[in-house]
């Protein structure tokens, strides 16, 4: 299912007061080791293909082998997008780009849980399933599989036999923002595989920059929204932000990767060109000009940037324009609440050790996270603490283990999953905290992989300020 960025704001609540307790450097009340556990897990329970003989989700088999390019090529693998199944390359990527970014800034976090080869692995899958797509240099896949037809099916991936079509962008029909955002999912995760260390992992790493320098010069020569060019995807993703925040993005993430100063250069040349010193309304899948502001900011020291990223978090703090619900949620809207908070909890995170308002932003992620764990008296993640979800709006965990069928039975049927869907987080309450724990609800009850990407990376920012 779509979760789309609205163009209007909420009206503003009155919210509650700040807290005054940090995170202290010592283990809190949440096992954020365990959370990035079980995030990773379902990451892995999102995977398409051929599964790896280590499979850690045992419900799970081989899906998908069929899937190709309009030329036969193979296009296995990646990740199903939400409950559904179709792979769609932009939120996959920028699930990338935010995971990425938080192994790089939060690697120890990762090494202490013991989940740092779990989590290279779990982008991995994406990363290399990228690769596929680009099958050429002025040439991407960025989806598989028609959004109608498969939101149309309720049973398990390894049992679906409808057409799978695949649509890509080329110079005819450009896609900046995908291509552009791809390269930047590529670049970062370079950075996070060189810090690996190994023979293997920094190969990789420039196998991923060499296409990722690829993916951005088609990019920007070639400029177009790609839900223009897919009008499949624009009925879920529509890039409603435009392809000007990914360029900037692009270009950032390949200066951080390869510390070659033309693309800085164009980072900030485009930053002016956009105007993308404005206040971000949110940081999502679709507009990346928040996280543009951070990353220059991190990249230069330059005060323009830290006055821009300060203004953009701001709004979310207890006397800015986003609203909280009454326990503490600082609430956008009701498609993905838990997201859009999650997600600007990791930029504050990263904010902070830039020495950004530390106290204020660290406050700010702690309370949110902490709310979808369980300070709203339940937990948002499935399989995790007090009253987690047990009707996650998700085909193939609701569905019992073969050979028993599945179909709309197990959609209408007010029972818990046949499966937990370990670590997945659900979209989230309305602005009152008012949630039901209902299948059929997927503004409330879906799970995406963009929604567990900033999450997590905020998991791991608050696991790494308990570290001694």
């Amino acid at each position: 299912m779509p979760s789309t960025s609205p163009p209007t704001q909420p009206p503003k609540t009155t919210p509650p007061p700040p807290s005054t307790q940090l995170p202290s450097g010592k283990p809190g009340k949440y096992d954020y080791s365990e959370v990035l556990t079980l995030s990773i897990l379902f990451y892995e329970a999102q995977r398409s293909g051929k599964l790896p003989s280590n499979n850690r989700v045992k419900w799970r088999k081989n899906s998908a082998l069929g899937d190709k390019g309009q030329n036969g090529e193979d296009l296995t693998g990646g990740w199903y997008e939400a409950g559904d199944y179709v792979k769609f390359g932009f939120p996959m990527a920028s699930s990338v780009t935010v995971l990425a970014w938080g192994i790089v800034e939060y690697k120890k976090a990762y090494v202490a849980a013991g989940q740092y080869s779990n989590v290279l692995n779990s982008i991995k899958w994406a990363t290399d399933y990228f690769l596929k797509a680009h099958t050429k240099k002025e040439e991407f896949y960025g989806q598989v599989g028609d959004g109608d037809l498969d939101h149309a099916l309720w049973g398990r991936p390894e049992d679906m036999t409808m057409r799978r079509p695949a649509w890509k962008i080329t110079p005819q029909e450009p896609g900046s923002d995908l291509a552009a955002e791809t390269a930047a999912a590529l670049a970062a995760a370079s950075i996070a595989f060189q810090a690996q260390n190994t023979r293997a992992s920094k190969k990789y790493a420039r196998k991923l920059l060499t296409h990722a320098k690829q993916l951005y010069v088609f990019a920007d020569k070639y400029r177009g929204k790609y839900s223009d060019s897919i009008p499949n995807a624009g009925k879920f993703y529509k890039s409603f932000s435009g392809f000007e925040d990914e360029l900037v993005w692009g270009a950032a993430w390949l200066y951080r990767a390869t510390k070659e100063s033309s693309y800085l250069l164009k980072a900030e040349k485009y930053y002016r060109d956009y105007w993308m010193d404005r206040q971000a309304w949110a940081f999502s899948w679709d507009d990346k000009k928040a996280g543009v502001q951070l990353l220059l900011a991190q990249l230069t020291k330059k005060d323009s940037y830290k006055k821009a990223i300060k203004a953009s978090l701001d709004d979310w703090l207890p006397k800015g324009s986003v609203q909280y619900t009454p326990k503490g949620l600082a609430w956008r809207i009701k498609w993905g609440s838990n997201r859009y908070a999650a997600n600007t909890a990791f930029l504050a995170l990263v904010a902070a050790d830039q020495g950004l308002k530390p106290k204020a932003y660290r406050d700010f992620a702690k309370k949110q996270i902490n709310y979808m764990l369980g300070d709203s008296g339940r937990s948002f993640v499935v399989g995790f603490g007090k009253n987690p979800p047990r009707r996650p709006h998700h085909c193939s965990s609701s569905c019992p283990p073969a050979p028993q069928p599945c179909g709309w039975d197990n959609f209408n049927a007010d029972i818990p999953n046949a499966h937990v869907l370990k670590g997945a987080l659900v979209g989230g309450p309305d602005q009152n905290d008012g949630y039901k724990d209902d299948r059929k609800d997927y503004v409330m009850n879906e799970v995406t992989t963009d929604y567990n990407a900033g999450f997590q990376s905020s998991v791991a920012g608050l696991k790494q300020l308990e570290l001694p």
